[in-house]
């Protein structure tokens, strides 16, 4: 009942956060948000830490941007395409992994994301160095005008809603169940007899699916794609959102988008406000600093709060729901 209180008001305060707050930087929350919730679905719920899910990220957002703006396609035939194209590559790449375990699996990941990030550099249709620019916004379904930002707001509202929605069902699902217990003891349900390489590779899939509905939407959102969401960092990126927040916990990875895309677009703004208050100057180079800032938070919950800040919140109040990794 609490849970459902909690996504009752998060749902209310989303739907008033466009009337006063700046939309496009919000769409961009939602979009991090879903896309840290499906890394934490395989991270958080079947225990695979890939370090590529920059591929599925990225690819999903040069192909849509590339749909929208050179083959004239519909906003969502381009969505759907650049899904597509993210669950491709995520079969592809996640049935070279699944069969290794542990770094050897993360490794793999890496290695494949990498090649796509060199493709995206060499193919002629992502722009290389300059990426694509000019991607139009369209019109959904023709007959929402989503160059609007409240109306785009709302569009990427409800994508990201659905995400959750199909995460969720996902995580409390019998399918979800066994993932559990594959990240719990893998020896012991091979021996129940799960083809535990099946479901690994259907979760893989899954994920990557949602990173690439993420990174579609982000394109279609800014209106542009660069090779900085399919480089290795972008990965990184993803990895701390999660931890942060809370691996294994439903609503940590919101949370931990958040804290970490904030920091990204505000501490300049942030230590411009601190120096003029206070006449430190040193306040002013806090915008330069965002990656030794978020490094800070990083250790400090490595050391403080091992299960993320939402895994500290479920454990203290001693919440009924699933116990954070």
């Amino acid at each position: 009942m609490n849970k459902n209180i909690g996504y009752a008001i998060a749902f209310a305060l989303a739907l008033a956060a466009p009337f006063v707050g700046y939309p496009v930087f919000l769409m961009k929350l939602l979009c991090f948000a879903l896309f840290a919730c499906a890394f934490n679905l395989l991270i958080g719920f079947t225990g695979l830490l890939s370090f590529g899910h920059a591929a599925f990220f990225g690819s999903a957002g040069y192909v849509a941007g590339y749909a929208l703006a050179s083959l004239g396609w519909p906003v969502e035939l381009s969505l759907l395409a650049g899904v597509a194209a993210g669950a491709v590559i995520g079969l592809v790449i996640g049935g070279l992994a699944i069969r290794r375990q542990g770094i050897y699996f993360s490794m793999i990941t890496l290695a494949l994301a990498q090649m796509v990030y060199f493709a995206a550099l060499r193919l002629p249709f992502t722009g290389g160095e300059d990426g694509l620019q000019g991607v139009p916004r369209g019109k959904l379904l023709g007959v929402l005008d989503l160059s609007n930002d409240t109306v785009l707001y709302y569009v990427v509202l409800a994508i990201a809603i659905g995400g959750f929605a199909l995460i969720m069902r996902t995580v409390n699902s019998p399918f979800g169940q066994v993932l559990n217990a594959i990240k719990e003891n893998e020896p012991r349900a091979i021996s129940l007899g799960y083809d535990v390489d099946k479901y690994k590779l259907l979760a893989f899939v899954l994920s990557a699916a949602l990173a690439a509905l993420a990174g579609a939407t982000k394109t279609l959102v800014l209106g542009f794609e660069t090779l900085t969401d399919v480089h290795w960092s972008m990965s990184g990126l993803v990895i701390l959102m999660t931890l942060v927040g809370g691996m294994g916990t439903l609503a940590g990875p919101i949370l931990g988008a958040v804290i970490i895309i904030v920091l990204e677009n505000k501490l300049g703004d942030l230590g411009t406000f601190l120096a003029t208050r206070t006449g430190v100057e040193w306040f002013n180079t806090l915008g330069e600093s965002v990656s030794m800032v978020t490094g800070l938070i990083f250790i400090t919950c490595v050391l403080l709060f091992r299960r993320g800040i939402v895994g500290e919140i479920i454990a203290y109040f001693g919440s009924s729901g699933k116990k954070p990794a």
